[in-house]
């Protein structure tokens, strides 16, 4: 099989390196889910670039044509420095440097662009920077820069990328006296003219070349200074950001004991409402109780109120059934008393 496709590499260093290792790992198992164990494989070897590494693929994805750019100059750049051609590498420094600023504005504005990318305070523009002069001076980190696969950040350390050769400078007059014909053999008296012009010419030629090592050398000496700068920029962003992580880390810590005492509090508080609320489950069982009990001995009252007005209502019958016998004998016993 082939392999991962190109825009899915590109996609996968598109993002955040904080999110690198899980879209490269969602990606491997879409490959094993497919069957595709090469791409798979592939995919697993991919490594999550710095920041500062993640931002110069940004801007090779996302304005490649402005790479591109960046690549021919140093390849001009490079050309130059072996040729020691003065002005054309004078000429070309200064592009370098005004390309290399443009470059890191668009960085700027591509990562203000992406909505998981770092805070513009806090983006590593000095490692860019450094990187993108790298890729004068290394014709390897420059296709790394072009590919938009970059892991890490480079650094520029000096002017040229191989010890600076023996070369003489070509000017115009050699070209001259290469595009003169070659004169035949004259009188005695024309060859120490000749041998004088030829030195004359080899002078010129030693002070235009050593004018040329020299600007070279200033040109190296400041690009040091640059290197140095940056280091010193990147050092002082370090102990800044050194600083701020120890008060985030004791802010960290500070609310992290906020955050244990007043989960305490709440494990406590949660006991202290679940025994209200089991003693409020026992009541309600006793009210129930109660109010059964005293529905039952509500009934039973009424059931002994009508018992005893029944038994009222007898006993007054019965009473009366009593005073009405008695009359009843009385009334005989006169009757019998008058017959004597």
């Amino acid at each position: 099989m082939p392999g991962p496709s190109t825009e899915l590499v590109q996609q996968l260093y598109r993002t955040p390196p904080d999110r690198f290792v899980a879209a490269r790992d969602a990606a491997v198992a879409e490959a094993r889910r497919a069957g595709d164990a090469t791409t798979a494989r592939q995919l697993a070897r991919l490594r999550r670039p710095t920041v500062a590494a993640w931002l110069v693929n940004l801007l090779a994805i996302r304005r490649p044509e402005l790479v591109a750019d960046l690549v021919q100059l140093a390849d001009a750049l490079r050309t130059a420095q072996r040729e020691l051609r003065g002005p054309r590498l004078r000429e070309l420094s200064a592009q370098r440097r005004a390309v290399v600023g443009a470059l890191v504005v668009e960085v700027r504005k591509l990562a203000a662009a992406e909505p998981e990318a770092p805070p513009a305070g806090r983006l590593p523009l000095a490692e860019v920077e450094a990187t993108l002069n790298a890729a004068f001076s290394d014709a390897e980190v420059a296709e790394q820069v072009r590919a938009g696969r970059l892991l890490r950040a480079a650094s520029y350390a000096g002017f040229g990328e191989v010890p600076r050769p023996q070369l003489r400078l070509v000017t115009g007059d050699e070209e001259k006296e290469e595009e003169r014909p070659a004169r035949r053999p004259g009188t005695q008296r024309e060859r120490p003219e000749a041998a004088s012009r030829a030195d004359r010419t080899t002078s010129r030629t030693d002070r235009t070349t050593s004018r040329a090592d020299r600007a070279a050398e200033r040109a190296e000496q400041a690009e040091r200074a640059a290197q140095r700068a940056a280091r010193a920029e990147r050092a002082r962003q370090r102990r800044a950001l050194d600083r701020e992580l120890g008060r985030a880390q004791a802010d960290q810590e500070r609310v992290e004991a906020e955050l244990t005492e007043a989960t305490a509090q709440e494990r406590d508080g949660a006991a202290v409402l679940d025994g209200i609320e089991a003693e409020l489950a026992e009541l309600e069982r006793r009210r129930a109780v109660a109010e059964q009990d005293l529905s039952r001995a509500k009934l039973a009252r009424r059931a002994a109120e009508r018992a005893v007005t029944s038994a009222r209502r007898r006993a007054g019958e019965v009473e009366a059934a009593i005073e009405a016998l008695v009359a009843e004998e009385g009334d005989a016993d006169a009757g019998d008393g008058a017959a004597d």
